[in-house]
């Protein structure tokens, strides 16, 4: 008697996605957008001794930049410098702290021979500030504010003389999905970074400074994401259009776009990626 061959019965669409929301992400960096939209120029990155800003100064320099990697934990800068060679510097910066931000800019320009892009990526992060507003301490709320907030000012004001004699000069914020949806301490801080990009784009439009946001949602590869449980990882994915979790590549290469010529025409704007989560009109 002869048997047919077992039936392989295809994956559907639905559970493919499903099952793409818990398995790890793929190597960033095989698929970062092939662009030398940095190419001759230097970019000032906060926070980048980890995380996305890590991510960020391995795209300026992959891209034929210079980038200083700005970070309170200078241990974590000077490795990131190191893995990028001579195109990349460390230096100390307190977000927060007003002279601790001038000298490493100033330190960062005169190195590197100036400064092209400002990325705001510094700052206090979702899960331990994923809190209502009124269960925090004042000297807390000066904390979050002083680094997530007076930070990018801090920043901005301290490199705009030299954006102002730069190649395409830009600026890029981090704001957060939770600017747009969230009533948490987190969140507030980073609807005020929305904020700031569009006065900071209106203040600086004079000297041809652009400025703009990236608004991230979800991000598989990020520390905190990768404590959650599968389940929870699939009711994230659940309330997005796109139904995966996001990489740093995405983040990234939007960061790209915003940070050079290819957003010519663009300033006072904040772009989500997130999946489509959440849809508003604005």
């Amino acid at each position: 008697m002869r048997h047919s061959p077992p039936q392989t019965v295809a994956e559907s669409p639905l559970a493919a996605t499903r099952r793409a929301a818990t398995d790890p992400p793929e190597k960033e960096t095989e698929k970062m957008t092939d662009s030398r939209g940095f190419e001759n120029r230097v970019a000032f990155v906060t926070g980048a001794g980890n995380g996305i800003g890590r991510e960020m100064a391995r795209d300026v320099v992959r891209q034929g930049g210079k980038v200083a990697i700005a970070d309170i934990d200078l241990a974590a800068a000077e490795a990131a410098a190191a893995e990028l060679g001579d195109a990349a510097m460390a230096v100390l910066c307190d977000v927060a702290d007003e002279r601790s931000v001038q000298t490493a800019v100033d330190t960062a320009a005169e190195e590197l021979g100036g400064i092209d892009v400002l990325v705001n990526n510094a700052g206090l992060h979702l899960m331990k500030w994923n809190v209502p507003v009124t269960s925090v301490t004042a000297e807390q709320w000066h904390q979050i504010l002083g680094v997530n907030v007076v930070g990018v000012v801090n920043c901005a004001r301290s490199a705009r003389p030299y954006l102002a004699r730069g190649k395409s000069p830009a600026i890029l914020n981090l704001s957060s999905i939770a600017g747009y949806l969230s009533n948490t301490v987190y969140g507030i801080t980073k609807l005020g970074v929305r904020g700031l990009t569009v006065a900071l784009a209106e203040e600086f439009a004079p000297d041809g400074i652009r400025v703009n946001a990236v608004a991230p949602g979800a991000i598989g590869s990020d520390n905190a994401i990768g404590e959650l449980s599968g389940q929870l990882r699939v009711l994230i994915d659940d309330m997005q259009l796109i139904h995966r979790m996001g990489t740093m590549a995405d983040i990234v290469n939007a960061m790209n776009y915003l940070c050079t010529d290819a957003a010519g025409m663009v300033t006072g704007q904040t772009l989500s990626v997130s999946g489509g989560y959440p849809l508003h009109l604005s």
